[in-house]
C-alpha cells in the first residue's frame, strides 16, 4: 500500500473512532450561538496598517517569555458582517494554555479594499507584523503556528503556502514569517470546489473578484489545495455534523497533500457542528488545544 492510500486509510480510521453518526442535529451550535460567546478583552490592540480594520489583538500568557505564538484568524465567509469578536474566547483560552495569541482583523468582502487582493494582503501583513513586535513583547518566533476557523481556516492554510508564491508577488512579501504548523478548524481548503450560488460558498466569487474558472491565476495563488506541499505540521479539525463546510474539503486536501509528499492529520469531533470548534466550553476544545500545541513545535508541551 502506497503512502497516499495509507494516509486515506488512517483518515477513515480516525473518523470511525469518533463514534457513529448522530441523527439529531438540534445539538449543533448556530452562528447566533457563536456570536453570543464571551468576548474577553485583549492585553493589547495593535495596528499593523493604516486602515481601521488592520489591527490585531495580542494576548500574553502568565509567566516569563519568550512566548510561543499562535496567529488566530476568524472566519465568517470572508464577509464584512463578521469580525474577530466571536473567536476572542478561543484566543483567550489558548493564551491560558500557555501561548501568546495574535488574533487578527482584516478587510473582508464588503469592506473598502477587501476581497482580492486586500484580504490576503492584510493577513500576510498581520502575520509578518510579529517580526516588528517580537522583541517588545518577548515573542518566540521560532515557535509560531496559525489557527483559523472556516474561512479563517482557509486563510491560515494559505499563510502556510504563500512562501511558494513568486518572490515578486505582492502577496508573498519580502520575507514571509515562517510557521511551524497550521491548524484549520472546519477549514475551507479548495475554493473552486466550495464555490456555490448560495450559502457561504457564494462569497468565493467576490473574494476572488470573479468565478474561479475565470480567474485561474488568482485561484492558483489563493486556494490552499493547489499550494501544497507546505512541509510543516498540518492538522485539520472537523465537526461530525458540520452543515457549512463538508468533510470533503478535508479529505480532498489530504489526498492532494499526500500526493505532494506532505503529511496531514485529520481529527473529527463527534456530535460537533461548525461552531463548537471555537467554543472553549465545549468538549472539542481539548482537541483544538492539543492540536495547536502540537503545531507550534513537535514535542513541545507546557
Amino acid at each position: 500500500m502506497d503512502a497516499r492510500h495509507l494516509g486515506l486509510l488512517l483518515l477513515l480510521v480516525v473518523s470511525a473512532a469518533c463514534g457513529k453518526p448522530v441523527e439529531d442535529r438540534s445539538v449543533v451550535m448556530t452562528a447566533a450561538d457563536a456570536l453570543a460567546l464571551p468576548r474577553p478583552a485583549p492585553d493589547h490592540s495593535l495596528a499593523y496598517g493604516g486602515d481601521p480594520l488592520q489591527f490585531g489583538e495580542l494576548r500574553l500568557p502568565d509567566g516569563d517569555g519568550p512566548y510561543p505564538v499562535v496567529i488566530v484568524i476568524h472566519g465568517g465567509c470572508w464577509l464584512a458582517e463578521y469580525d474577530l469578536g466571536y473567536i476572542s474566547a478561543l484566543a483567550d483560552a489558548l493564551t491560558d494554555a500557555g501561548v501568546a495569541t495574535w488574533s487578527i482583523e482584516y478587510r473582508r468582502v464588503g469592506d473598502d479594499g477587501g476581497g482580492w487582493p486586500g484580504t490576503f494582503q492584510d493577513v500576510a501583513d498581520a502575520a509578518d507584523y510579529l517580526l516588528e513586535i517580537a522583541t517588545e513583547y518577548d515573542l518566540d518566533l521560532d515557535r509560531v503556528a496559525a489557527v483559523g476557523h472556516s474561512a479563517g481556516g482557509h486563510l491560515a492554510l494559505w499563510l502556510a503556502g504563500r512562501k511558494w508564491l513568486d518572490g515578486d508577488d505582492p502577496l508573498h512579501g519580502e520575507a514571509p514569517l515562517p510557521l511551524n504548523g497550521v491548524v484549520a478548524l472546519a477549514g475551507i481548503t479548495d475554493l473552486a470546489a466550495y464555490s456555490a450560488p448560495d450559502g457561504c460558498g457564494a462569497a468565493v466569487e467576490p473574494l476572488l473578484g470573479g468565478p474561479p474558472s475565470d480567474v485561474r491565476d488568482r485561484l492558483q495563488r489563493a486556494s490552499p489545495i493547489g499550494m501544497v506541499p507546505f512541509g510543516i505540521t498540518q492538522i485539520l479539525v472537523i465537526g461530525e455534523l458540520d452543515p457549512i463546510v463538508p468533510s470533503t474539503q478535508a479529505t480532498s486536501f489530504v489526498e492532494a497533500a499526500l500526493e505532494m509528499g506532505d503529511s496531514v492529520e485529520v481529527v473529527e469531533i463527534p456530535r460537533a457542528g461548525h461552531f463548537e470548534l471555537v467554543d472553549p466550553s465545549h468538549a472539542a476544545f481539548q482537541t483544538v488545544r492539543d492540536a495547536v500545541l502540537k503545531a507550534i513545535t513537535p514535542g513541545w508541551t507546557e
